[in-house]
């Protein structure tokens, strides 16, 4: 079964085949134009994320299992309850990027034509808003006007803000083989980290966080006073250059330097590159989005690319790289509070009449509904009083994440879907709603070029649960809209979504794929992936299409806007404080509901950390693999400290994955605070100030388990999936007294269980404590403590939980936490996909003579997959080069 894949935006085709077993195999589709057959790490371990453990299946009503009428009933009657009292402003809907575009189009039809509130957001606020935002401000609309082949026939790809190797792995490998196909290719990097996509890049600038404004604000001044203005397009179709030139010109070459932290020799050679390279792309995704002035930053790119015509055409032009499956969907359908259906606008009574005649819908809100952190603000201060949470976890992904829990626990009626039943989220629901969860459901999926492509089910949903525009469309009916909403399958609702994008058009708006409103449901669940605009049938068959080429936008005045942009001064940073970056890893996904099932994409990083400078570890006296605590004046975490170079002294970076069910206290959020764009009303995830300290362990341990435990009794855990069992890192600044019994609880041991042997070392003064439990001679947990981070290969250690009755000499083994001649260990694990560890890779070097990721990759299959770990061997290399003699082996 060929579908779609479910994570980040680039919408990588996947073959998926189910034996007769129920045993699912992933493959990439290689006739998907987005990916032509490969897939990242994520995707291709998407097999192992399908056990039905932890699924929601049923739904819940007040703690207690009910029946979907029961609970539907419920639903529909409180909100109808709750509008008649206090108006349809005291209900919401907060959905996700993670929505089927099906599911989306009727949330919105119901919230904002039949309920009559534009108070429906979407987590795609927290990723894409600032870019959407920046493009209706230049182009009139929301555009992506290129498309992926661009990136590979660009002359120069420049990056801002984007870990495109590990965030977007595909996408990036698409750009290595182009780079590899033409060596004269060149690369820059814009981001303060120096991350894997930075190591390929031919300039990294490490710019200083929300510098990027000033930098581009900068080259648009170094264009047009080198006479690299493209005259004649900004003449013919352009307006503003005037007003944006005059706010660029605020900043000297000084001023430049302060605020991008950046030299002037980098800056200049950037600025050269841009200036003489015709052909350019510049990506951009979070590291620009997530910011206070993230719309400014998105316009100031725009502004350089409008300026030099480089918009529209083959390798040329901005794109931006959105980081959920279906943010381009939601876009597409109004799913922001603000946006109707088909781009058209919220604000303007002709689309508002136009979408409510098409709808026949009784009342249509007047103005844009409330933002993410504002809804929460809103259910905090009882201004609404009922909220429905679809296939998101706002606990973990929202600012001033704490102030959010408290916020549903205020609200009066929470009602949340889910496919799990057991996130940071669900915890504060009245009722819960078993949703299916890919592999399940049925519809559609638009990536960040625009092209649609079909998610299809090939498994039964388990239990009860239900596609999420079928619960939506019961609760419609139940409240006295059933006519409206008379939908049997997905087919129907897209085919109704394609009509109303070709409404009145006649070429008024970008988004049009009116050409598949006929699609009849055979040809819906045969539709082959198609890139809008998609007017006629005709017009759905052609191949990479770009906007803007012709000079024509969809402005009033139909030309492109420069926007005058004005960076925010550069505040120094408080002696004790740092600037906090969060972001994603390359094998986990948002909230670890997903990935966190597989033992696969938790091996190679798996537990919270905090990147931080040595000169930042030494001054607050850190050390490496120590803990570190941070804070500010919204909340703190506690997460293992890893020193690296890799980050600008004076700033952390910490990934946004942990939860409460996966570590004791690694909500990234809860840090940072609920500060928002003035245009996009996007967070600033990107540059919190913290307090950073170590935390003073008394005790760190490591654990392999084959249950996962119930409790855990110290201030810092984080739990991983290992094959057959579980991972557990603990550290506490208080001492245990009685670790025998602790030993027992955590495992799960009874003291009278004679099926139980436990073999045990302790050096008492050393505060050194080791234990492993058998059962039936098989490892079912095992212990060991230290006074510093723990010493044990955890991928050695964690491969015991799967192995066949231990003879006693193997039993010792596991007990001392090391290998014996017999089981070689594979070390830290550096390629996710074939599960190659650090000391294979070092052995191909030492013993195999291999000198490049190539050479290693023919030996060991690492680095041969999706690719994102090439980066990271690479510096494995390079360190055995650099070593006169011997090589260090990693545990």
């Amino acid at each position: 079964m060929k579908t779609t894949c479910p994570y980040c935006g680039v919408g990588c085709g996947v073959a998926a085949t189910v034996d007769e077993a129920g045993s699912v195999t992933i493959a990439g589709d290689p006739d998907h134009p987005a990916n032509f057959g490969r897939l990242c790490s994520k995707g291709a371990a998407l097999g192992e994320t399908l056990d039905p453990d932890g699924r929601l299946l049923r739904p819940w009503v007040d703690g207690r299992p009910a029946d979907w009428d029961n609970a539907l009933d419920l639903v529909a009657a409180r909100f109808a309850d709750t509008i008649a009292e206090h108006g349809p402003d005291s209900v919401a809907f907060y959905v996700s990027g993670q929505f089927l575009t099906e599911d989306y189009y009727v949330a919105n039809k119901l919230m904002k034509g039949f309920i009559g509130s534009a108070n429906i957001d979407t987590n795609s606020r927290l990723c894409m808003a600032s870019t959407v935002a920046g493009h209706r401000r230049a182009f009139g609309t929301d555009t992506v006007p290129g498309c992926y082949a661009d990136l590979e026939q660009a002359d120069l790809v420049v990056l801002v803000g984007s870990n495109l190797a590990w965030c977007h792995p595909v996408l990036y490998q698409r750009l290595a083989a182009a780079r590899a196909a033409r060596p004269e290719m060149r690369l820059v990097v814009i981001d303060p980290r120096r991350t894997a996509t930075a190591d390929a890049a031919d300039l990294h600038l490490a710019i200083r966080p929300d510098g990027d404004a000033a930098l581009f604000n900068g080259l648009l001044v170094h264009l047009a006073d080198t006479d690299a203005l493209d005259r004649a397009y900004l003449a013919a179709h352009t307006e503003g250059l005037d007003e944006a030139l005059a706010a660029a010109r605020g900043l000297d070459v000084a001023g430049l330097a302060a605020a991008t932290g950046l030299d002037a020799g980098p800056i200049a050679r950037f600025f050269a590159l841009f200036r003489d390279t015709r052909r350019v792309v510049t990506v951009f995704s979070q590291g620009v989005n997530q910011s206070t002035g993230g719309t400014d930053k998105v316009n100031a790119i725009l502004n350089c690319h409008l300026a030099t015509g480089r918009i529209g055409r083959p390798g040329m032009g901005p794109f931006s790289v959105t980081g959920q499956p279906n943010a381009m969907g939601g876009r597409e359908v109004g799913g922001l509070a603000n946006q109707l259906a088909a781009h058209m606008d919220l604000a303007d009574p002709a689309d508002r009449e136009r979408v409510r005649r098409f709808w026949n819908a009784p009342c249509m809100p007047e103005a844009g509904g409330l933002k993410a952190v504002d809804l929460f603000q809103a259910m905090a201060d009882g201004r609404v009083k009922a909220v429905w949470i679809m296939c998101t976890n706002p606990v973990d992904s929202l600012p001033d994440a704490d102030r959010v829990a408290a916020a549903l626990d205020a609200c009066p009626f929470v009602v949340v879907s889910d496919a799990m039943a057991d996130t940071d989220t669900t915890r504060h629901a009245d009722v819960l709603l078993p949703a299916a969860g890919w592999s399940e459901k049925d519809g559609t999926v638009t990536n960040s070029e625009r092209r649609i492509s079909r998610q299809r089910a090939f498994r039964a949903a388990p239990g009860e649960a239900r596609p999420d525009w079928w619960a939506l469309v019961e609760v419609a009916r139940r409240m006295g809209f059933g006519d409206a909403f008379p939908y049997r399958n997905a087919a129907e609702i897209f085919r109704e979504h394609a009509a109303l994008s070709a409404i009145d058009n006649h070429g008024a708006r970008d988004f049009d794929i009116g050409g598949l409103a006929g699609l009849s449901d055979p040809a819906y669940d045969a539709l082959e992936p198609v890139q809008w605009p998609a007017r006629t049938a005709a017009e759905a068959a052609l191949p990479d299409r770009r906007f803007f080429a012709d000079g024509r936008f969809y402005t009033a005045s139909g030309r492109g806007r420069l926007v005058p942009v004005i960076p925010p001064t550069a505040r120094p940073a408080a002696a004790d404080s740092f600037v906090l970056n969060t972001g994603r890893v390359r094998d986990h996904w948002h909230t670890l509901t997903r990935t966190g099932l597989s033992p696969r994409l938790s091996a190679h990083l798996a537990e919270p950390f905090a990147e931080i400078h040595p000169a930042d570890a030494r001054r607050i006296g850190a050390a490496e693999a120590g803990l570190l605590r941070i804070e500010s004046d919204r909340g703190a975490i506690l997460v293992r400290a890893l020193v690296t170079d890799r980050v600008p002294s004076g700033s952390v970076f910490v990934p946004m994955h942990w939860t409460d069910r996966f570590a004791s206290a690694a909500r990234v959020d809860a840090v940072i605070p609920p500060a928002t764009d003035p245009h996009s009303g996007q967070p600033g995830s990107k540059s919190a100030t913290v307090r950073v300290t170590p935390y003073a362990a008394a005790w760190y341990g490591f654990a392999v388990l084959a249950d996962r435990p119930r409790a855990v009794d110290a201030a810092y855990w984080a739990l991983a999936r290992a094959h057959n069992g579980w991972k557990l890192e603990l550290a506490d600044a208080a001492p245990v007294s009685n670790w025998a019994a602790w030993i027992r609880t955590l495992i799960g041991i009874a003291d009278s269980d004679p099926a139980v042997q436990v073999l045990a070392y302790r050096d008492a003064k050393a505060g050194i404590h080791r234990v492993a439990a058998f059962r039936d001679d098989r490892l079912i947990g095992a212990l060991f403590v230290g006074p510093d981070p723990v010493a044990v290969s955890r991928t050695w250690a964690a491969e015991r939980l799967g192995d066949g009755p231990a003879e006693p000499r193997q039993r010792y083994a596991i007990l001392a936490g090391r290998a014996g001649g017999d089981q070689p260990d594979p070390g830290a694990i550096v390629c996710s996909c074939f599960a190659v560890g650090v000391n294979r890779i070092v052995a191909a070097i030492a013993g195999q003579g291999c000198a490049s990721v190539n050479e290693i990759g023919a030996a060991t299959n690492a680095g041969t997959n999706c690719g994102s770990c090439r980066a990271e061997i690479q510096r494995i290399v390079d360190h055995a080069r650099s070593r006169d003699t011997g090589i260090e082996k990693a545990g």
